[in-house]
C-alpha cells in the first residue's frame, strides 16, 4: 500500500505542475511575502496559502486522484477475498 501512496503523490504532483497550480501558489506566496516582508514566518505563509491553494486544485484532478484511490481500495478488496 505504501507504494500506491507514493505513485499517487507522484501522480498528483505532476497533475498540479501540468494544469500551472505550482506556478498559481507560487506567485501568491511571493506577494504575500512582498506584503509582509522578510517578517513572515513559514508556518504565518502556510496559514494564509492553504485554503487559497486547495480552492485552485482543478475538479479533473481531485476527480482523476479520487477514481484512482476507489481503484486501488476494490483492487486490494478483492486481493483480501482470494
Amino acid at each position: 500500500m505504501v507504494g500506491d501512496r507514493d505513485g499517487l503523490k507522484e501522480l498528483l504532483r505532476r497533475r498540479l505542475v501540468e494544469c500551472g497550480w505550482r506556478d498559481q501558489v507560487k506567485l501568491i506566496c511571493k506577494e504575500i511575502i512582498k506584503e509582509h516582508g522578510h517578517d513572515i514566518t513559514y508556518d504565518m505563509l502556510l496559514s494564509m496559502v492553504t485554503s487559497k491553494a486547495r480552492t485552485l486544485v482543478p475538479d479533473s484532478v481531485k476527480k482523476e486522484l479520487l477514481q484512482k484511490i476507489k481503484n486501488q481500495l476494490v483492487a486490494q478488496e478483492e486481493k483480501l477475498k482470494m
